[in-house]
């Protein structure tokens, strides 16, 4: 194990960033007990592999945190110096930006329209969210369907990625025009840490920017530490950090700490999952292959239930919620789809926007 700075892949990222998407999905598999706005016959230690998923069944949705964290070390570690040193500019760095989120964006934003079209047509509500409409319709087409704190809409994970696309926009000002001092990346910290506690606002946006830049801060911080005395130290308090709750921490207790938890628990899970380890070829494209998946899997998903549940209804059945089997071939299905679609759309529209067409092994 090599715990120097990584130059090429990020293998361990990219394992958590899958295993944060697989939360996200187990999160969400309650969907399926939806009618309408409201949940019918739902009793969750009864979903499938409770036992197994039951962190996943009552806690996902902090995948979406996580999420936040992995980018924000991502960034700072790929474009903390370029973007700083004026290396790429502000037109290319978007334009990257724009080819990994859009296209994929676009299609669940019209396919989950079309959806929930038919959906209403049949239940006379919506599924899921209310604000199906065209007020939410059109912040959602430049990717800023959650910036004014508007609600949920069409496909409703999207919000995510909504206010971190602002959170990229400040990312950028700041390195730019401020300066790329790790100093710097604390007191956002700290700002965002204070605006929270003294819960000054709900926004979204404040937790993606503590988030993003905790991890960010989790970066500067790793780059720093690599090869000198403070390496090991840094290396056993991530360790600690990440194994002492399956020794110490209850339920209840976790229920009460549960913002601090989180604020520990990213840092130091992607702290160990950024060091570089040497694994075969073969493995090592396995796990790409997986990491690639997880933008495609997070976006498909509600438009893929949502469909699974007009088929059923079309032809009379009822669903399975509770089976294990029907469990398994939905994941299986997300992921499969997930791999076609990052491989035969998202894939080649990033090309087609980056390089007119010409395809590069080129990933950001």
């Amino acid at each position: 194990m090599n715990t120097s700075y990584p130059e090429k892949k990020l293998i361990g990222l990219e394992v958590v960033r899958f295993i944060s998407a697989l939360a996200i999905l187990v999160w969400h598999y309650q969907h399926f007990a939806f009618v309408g706005y409201s949940a019918v016959d739902f009793e969750r230690d009864k979903q499938p592999f409770f036992s197994i998923f039951k962190f996943f069944y009552q806690y996902g949705g902090m995948g979406v945190q996580l999420f936040w964290c992995i980018s924000g070390f991502i960034f700072l570690w790929k474009y903390q110096d370029l973007i700083h040193r004026k290396i790429i500019s502000g037109k290319k760095f978007f334009i990257f930006r724009f080819s990994r989120l859009y296209p994929l964006h676009i299609a669940t934003l019209l396919l989950m329209a079309a959806l929930q079209f038919i959906y209403f047509k049949w239940h006379g509500s919506f599924f899921i969210d209310r604000n199906n409409n065209i007020a939410h319709f059109i912040p959602q087409l430049f990717l800023a369907s959650n910036w004014g704190g508007q609600g949920f809409s069409f496909n409703t994970p999207i919000w995510s990625v909504s206010v971190e696309v602002l959170v990229y926009f400040f990312f950028f000002l700041i390195l730019r025009f401020i300066g790329a001092s790790a100093w710097i990346t604390v007191l956002i910290i700290v700002i965002c840490s204070s605006i929270k506690i003294n819960n000054l606002t709900e926004s979204f946006i404040v937790d993606c920017l503590l988030y993003f830049y905790i991890g960010g801060l989790t970066a500067q911080t790793f780059k720093k530490a690599a090869g000198g005395k403070y390496q090991n130290i840094l290396l056993a308090l991530s360790l600690l950090i990440i194994l002492a709750p399956f020794a110490f921490l209850t339920e209840d207790l976790f229920l009460k700490i549960k913002p601090i938890f989180l604020l520990l628990y990213a840092p130091a899970l992607v702290y160990i999952a950024a060091i570089e380890l040497k694994l075969p070829q073969s493995f090592e494209r396995l796990i790409e292959v997986f990491g690639n998946m997880t933008y495609s899997s997070y976006l498909i998903h509600f438009p893929l239930q949502l469909f699974i549940i007009l088929i059923f209804g079309l032809i009379g059945i009822k669903i399975p919620f509770y089976s294990p089997l029907f469990f398994i071939g939905f994941i299986v299905l997300v992921l499969t789809l997930a791999f076609f679609v990052y491989q035969y759309y998202e894939k080649p529209m990033q090309d087609y926007i980056r390089y007119g067409g010409k395809l590069r092994n080129t990933r950001s």
